[in-house]
């Protein structure tokens, strides 16, 4: 799974960041939600799966030393060429080249889609947040699967999954995080269904 989505995003990078310029185009309510995250984290803040850096970089224009982990080359040289003054690293999220307790705080932006809910690596978000840090998700909110074959202008290889809200929390919760807030909103015009945010904050040794 973890190599048919890289090819995937290495094959669309270009054109993702070119479709795809700002960060919450058209939905203010998600960057209220960023906005609110920014004014709780500390940094550094970790963009953990961040594509061509739109996040990174609304992070940094909000006053926050960002930096980005993307699984794919393509993304991360995207990242780059339209960022040049902030930091891009390959990497996978299931397993970060960090270290323990490293990050501030971390926003993980639709960065779980295409992996089941059971598999979020909620254990690695919580080796590399510092306690009392804060981490940001965001997910397709639902309970199905859709398999992807034309995105961005190519033909890709990936699988899409909708997240069970008491399932991510779940997950979160027995990692160590501490469940902060949980906003929904219903679908936009160029969306599938519903999207979910999830607040946490990592919990102090021994809290």
């Amino acid at each position: 799974m973890t190599s048919m989505t890289r090819a995937s995003y290495d094959l669309v990078a270009a054109d993702y960041a070119r479709l795809l310029p700002g960060a919450h185009d058209g939905r203010p309510l998600d960057a209220a939600i960023m906005r609110a995250f920014a004014e709780l984290a500390e940094s550094p803040v970790g963009d953990l799966g961040c594509g061509a850096g739109r996040i990174t970089r609304y992070l940094h224009d909000l006053g926050l030393e960002a930096v980005g982990v993307d699984l794919s080359d393509g993304m991360v040289a995207e990242a780059r060429r339209l960022h040049p003054h902030l930091e891009f690293a390959q990497g996978d999220i299931t397993g970060l080249d960090l270290a323990d307790d490293s990050l501030g705080s971390a926003v993980v932006w639709y960065s779980t889609v295409h992996m089941p809910a059971e598999e979020v690596p909620w254990r690695e978000f919580h080796r590399v947040v510092k306690p009392g840090g804060y981490l940001l998700h965001a997910f397709k909110l639902g309970n199905r699967v859709r398999h992807l074959s034309h995105a961005y202008g190519h033909d890709v290889d990936l699988d899409v999954y909708w997240h069970d809200m008491d399932v991510v929390v779940t997950g979160a919760t027995e990692a160590g995080f501490n469940e902060v807030a949980r906003p929904e909103r219903q679908k936009g015009v160029d969306e599938a269904g519903p999207q979910a945010f999830l607040l946490l904050r990592k919990r102090n040794p021994g809290a």
